[in-house]
């Protein structure tokens, strides 16, 4: 049987960012439908106490996709030519069992990441928000600054980083690729300030932005931390948000972000509204009022690495891209998988 193996180049091809936006929806929504199977990551934390490999399996319904990610994080790498989260989405035949496909885990974690940003931003984002405000200038800022503009056509952005180049970089190359003013802060404070929409993408494990600096109706989408003990924000600006998650179970076993506040007795064990699934399906309320502020605590979701794998593999089938290999034995599926 032949395997499928798809670069970091081919990932980006065959996952744009507007198609992996309603992949997203239409796997969030089946995940609070109850058509996804998904445990909690399993995280192995290395002597470093910074850096982790984990393994995160996942099964959808329908469209039928079967699939495992095993990625290493390394904060570390932030500045360097080496990804912060490198690895492989392998994507399995959900009726037979075979190894279809090995895809570039840092590709397609950057993509579907930030498409479920620019699903929340889609969601609950004021209709008139045109100005977002990105905290960290790496990988994620750019493909966040891609989501959000498609689900917000942006007038203006503002960036933030520890290193001055970094922003300074960042924002001559973003303004070149997508044709918008963007402007590198001299501050978190700074870049936040009026935005209307603001992405923390920072390997922070200690709040950055604080709840004071946020304007009146902001949406924030808090991205970065994704363990129990890391957070990017500070209790005020999660105490003051109406929030929104990927998963409730994931959140509460992982989102350092609510978790302590909610240790801390700042929030209660409701404060969460719900799901983006939920708020797909109609079966929780989004932003209430023009001046509420809104929250999507996210965390990143084995689904969302299957379904976008998923997506690839059929792109790839139906107009070629990646590397077939002879891997197994056994004759190949006829079909995509689902």
């Amino acid at each position: 049987m032949d395997l499928l193996v798809v670069n970091h180049a081919e990932v980006a091809a065959l996952l744009p960012m507007a198609e992996c936006m309603e992949v997203m929806a239409e796997t969030l929504a089946a995940l609070a439908a109850g058509d996804a199977q998904l445990p909690l990551r399993t995280v192995l934390l290395l002597p470093d106490g910074r850096s982790a490999f984990a393994s995160m399996p996942a099964a959808i319904a329908r469209p039928a996709a079967l699939g495992l990610k095993a990625v290493t994080v390394f904060p570390g790498n932030a500045g360097t030519p080496r990804d912060t989260h490198q690895g492989a989405v392998l994507l399995f035949d959900a009726g037979h069992g075979g190894l279809l496909a090995v895809l570039d885990a840092s590709a397609v974690t950057a993509i579907r990441t930030a498409a479920v940003s620019g699903v929340a931003t889609r969601l609950l984002a004021r209709p008139d928000a045109d100005e977002l405000a990105l905290v960290g200038a790496g990988v994620q800022a750019m493909t966040h600054l891609e989501a959000v503009h498609l689900a917000r056509p942006l007038r203006r952005v503002r960036v933030w980083s520890r290193s001055a180049a970094r922003a300074r970089e960042f924002a001559r190359r973003a303004a070149e690729r997508f044709g918008v003013e963007v402007t590198p802060a001299a501050s978190v404070a700074a870049a936040v300030d009026g935005a209307a929409i603001v992405c923390t993408v920072t390997a922070s494990r200690e709040p950055v932005l604080h709840g004071a600096w946020l304007a009146p109706g902001a949406h924030v989408n808090a991205v970065g931390a994704s363990v129990r003990g890391a957070r990017e924000l500070d209790a005020a600006a999660v105490r003051d948000a109406r929030v929104y998650v990927d998963s409730r179970e994931s959140a509460r076993h992982e989102a350092g972000d609510l978790l302590v506040p909610q240790h801390d007795g700042v929030i209660g064990d409701d404060h969460v509204v719900g799901e983006l699934g939920e708020l797909l399906l109609g079966r929780v309320a989004g932003r209430r009022t023009p001046e509420e502020r809104t929250l999507f605590k996210s965390l990143g979701l084995a689904v969302e690495d299957v379904a976008a794998a998923r997506h690839v593999y059929a792109r790839a089938a139906a107009g070629g891209g990646g590397t077939r290999v002879a891997f197994a034995h056994g004759a190949p599926a006829a079909d995509p998988p689902g």
